[in-house]
This record gives C-alpha cells, sequence and structure tokens, in this order.
C-alpha cells in the first residue's frame, strides 16, 4: 500500500508511523470482550463469521466495536475512497485512515510497535512480499471470508492468513505533452532522450509497487521469477545513462512535471489519467511487452486486532461482489475476477476500460518472492547510488 503522496513514501511515511506511535503510547490494550457472545465465542479467534455464529452475529459485533483502524491506504489508491465510503455507510462503522502516504513496511512496523495497543492496525493491505513476511512473523490471524474458496490456490495462504485481493500489471505512464515520444517498452526508457524523467513509485525495499517494477525489469531483461538480478542490473544502467530521478513519482510529482516518465501499476497510472485530463495533463499508460509482470495486494487481519469483528466484516465487504466490483471501477483487477465473471456477477462495463494485456498473467512462488526481497534489500541502495 502508497501514494497520493506514496504508499510507498519511504521517509514521509516512516515519520508518520514515528510520530502516531508517540502519540499513542499511552493507548490501554483493547477490550474485546465487547465481541464475545453470551456463548463464548470470540470474534479475536473466529476463522470464519460461521465461527462466530453467521454475518448477522458479526455484523452486530463489529456495529458494537463502532471503529476500524486501518493504515496507510491513499483514497485515490484503487478506488479506495470509495470502498471506504460504502462500507461506513452500509454499516455505520467510523474507519480511521492513518498516514495514507505509508508503505507496506510501515504496516508491518506500526504492528510491531504498537502490540496491545489500542491505535494498532485492525487490518493490513500489503505488497504481497510484505503479507509473506507478516505471516511469518506471527502477526497475522486466521480468517476465511465466505468467497475464500473462489480464491484462485496461489493467491491465498492455505492457512488463510492473508489472501490477494486486487492487483494489476506494472505499466509505463507518460506525460505526452512533456515528453514527445512516450516509451513503450523497458528497453524503450535507457534511449538518451529520457534522461533525469523515469522514476519509480518508491524504494522497492519498502513499497510493493517499486519491487514490482524491479520485477518487471528483471522479466524484461533475462530474468526470471527466481533471478530478479537483471532488474537490479536495470535499474543501475538507467541510473548510470542519467535517465532514472530519485524523485519518487506521486500525482503531485507528475503534475508539476518533476516525473513525467513513471514505472507504476497499470490501476494507478490508469486512473491518474483519469484525474490528470481535468487539469490538462495527457497521461498515456501502456503495459510494456518486454516486460508483463503483475501481482497483487494482500489483505489480513492482524493478530491483536483492537477490533476483531470489525475487521472481520472489512474483510467480509472486500471479498464480496461489491467490493470486489468497486476495486475493478478504480482499473485493478479483483482477485475473484474470474469467479464473477462466471457467474456473471462481474461489472463488464468496468471491466472492459482496463489497460490491454496479452496473454495470462502468472506469478513468483513464495520462495522466489522471498529470494527477490533478499536481493532487492542487498543491492539496490548499490544499484542506483552515486
Amino acid at each position: 500500500m502508497k501514494l497520493s503522496l506514496p504508499r510507498n513514501a519511504v521517509l514521509g511515511g516512516s515519520l508518520a508511523v514515528v510520530a502516531a506511535l508517540a502519540l499513542s503510547a499511552c493507548g490501554a490494550a483493547p477490550d474485546n470482550a465487547s465481541t464475545t457472545t453470551k456463548d463464548g465465542k470470540s470474534a479475536a479467534t473466529a476463522a470464519s463469521a460461521a465461527d462466530f455464529g453467521g454475518m448477522d452475529a458479526l455484523v452486530k459485533a463489529a456495529k458494537k466495536e463502532g471503529s476500524l483502524h486501518i493504515i496507510a491506504v491513499p483514497r485515490d489508491w484503487a478506488n479506495y475512497g470509495a470502498i471506504i465510503d460504502a462500507f461506513q455507510k452500509k454499516y455505520g462503522i467510523k474507519i480511521q485512515d492513518e498516514s495514507p502516504d505509508g508503505s507496506s513496511q510501515d504496516e508491518i512496523n506500526a504492528v510491531t510497535s504498537r502490540k496491545g495497543q489500542d491505535r494498532a492496525p485492525d487490518v493490513l493491505d500489503l505488497g504481497s512480499s510484505f503479507a509473506l513476511s507478516a505471516a511469518q512473523q506471527g502477526l497475522l490471524a486466521p480468517y476465511k471470508v465466505a468467497s475464500f474458496g473462489d480464491i484462485p490456490a496461489g493467491q491465498k495462504d492455505p492457512q488463510a492468513r492473508w489472501y490477494n485481493d486486487y492487483g494489476g500489471y506494472i505499466s509505463i505512464g507518460c506525460d505526452a505533452k512533456r515528453v514527445k515520444e512516450c516509451p513503450t517498452t523497458f528497453k524503450d526508457l535507457l534511449k538518451p532522450q529520457y534522461k533525469g524523467q523515469v522514476a519509480l513509485n518508491g524504494n522497492p525495499t519498502k513499497s510493493g509497487s517499486a519491487f514490482g517494477g524491479v520485477y518487471a525489469a528483471a522479466l524484461a531483461n533475462g530474468g526470471s521469477f527466481g533471478d530478479i538480478q537483471p532488474g537490479l542490473d536495470f535499474f543501475a544502467k538507467l541510473k548510470k545513462s542519467g535517465n532514472y530521478t530519485p524523485v519518487e513519482s506521486t500525482p503531485a510529482t507528475v503534475e508539476k512535471g518533476e516525473t513525467p516518465i513513471s514505472i507504476d501499476w497499470d490501476y494507478l497510472n490508469a486512473g491518474y489519467a483519469d484525474e490528470f485530463k481535468s487539469k490538462g495533463l495527457d497521461w498515456k499508460v501502456v503495459v510494456p511487452s518486454d516486460g508483463q509482470y503483475a501481482q497483487y495486494y494482500s489483505q489480513a487481519i492482524t493478530k491483536d486486532a483492537p477490533h476483531p469483528a470489525a475487521a472481520r466484516l472489512w474483510q467480509e465487504f472486500l471479498y464480496s461482489t461489491e467490493g470486489q466490483n468497486l476495486w475493478l471501477k478504480g482499473y485493478a483487477r479483483p482477485a475473484l475476477m474470474t469467479s464473477m465473471e462466471s457467474a456473471g456477477t462481474l461489472d463488464k462495463t468496468a471491466a472492459a476500460k482496463l489497460p490491454q494485456v496479452t496473454g495470462s498473467a502468472s506469478f513468483p512462488t513464495e520462495a522466489e518472492q522471498s529470494k527477490a526481497k533478499t536481493v532487492i534489500a542487498q543491492g539496490w541502495g548499490k544499484a542506483v547510488s552515486g
């Protein structure tokens, strides 16, 4: 999760979390007794709605809690604003959205630093590699939404500690009024006319979208899911050529002309195209043919969520037909897209507006992602320094 100002914002997001930690240090430990049913069923340990007595019981308990704490979720990221508003209107539960410009790593840091505090995040929206890390650290609560069985096997944790929700392809966004000829491939990005113009949406050691950008560059340069090093080598070459700019792209930097070419998820670039049109910018979006990399963001409930019933109800909403179609309206491909298409519940109008790609997406395994994350952590600074 990143942007409005980047959900990948490294320094800004980290400082926001530190500041919030200082303010919440005195918070009392959450009292989950209010969401324990008369027969002793606790929302904090419920592994499904049925486990808690059904959806009606879950809704009642969540409304009693009355609040949900989310973090690092920008309203202009994949239609999150509309999703938050729809949930609040439907259930009357207030959503507290903290540090919208934070990164996936900031989310994990907030969970570990605020354990037992009432300001700890209830739920997480993480880049897939960060979801794996959070699960390995024992930070997540297993919970199966009603539609869990329809989520593709490769897109969920067998223990239901996390599962993918929405995603898309790495794309190249370009300000056609400032860039004479927009690049359409990673190879193009090395051309001398793009000097100082190519940016990432964040730092790949902390940001899911920037991590995806390096992975896509690897695939475009002879790498594979198991070998991300060519991606690092590409950015080192891009830096040496003078084309790479360390300015992290956001809607603000694009509007100012600071990052006229941005490597980012297609749903973000496509959303910006709509947003910028009214401001006189001509933002072009293309999925590079030489580096098609698709990935999803994952949802999870924190193990010690202060509002355990609301956290579980939030997940049920996100994986409902309503929630999944709201992602689609934000140009993101929902995890349940295939099953919804078969069931006839997919918003066909929204689906027709998605950026075009050829072929079907494949995804790295947990082991491949973990290896890639280690390689990025060890080599990114060296690749773009100097």
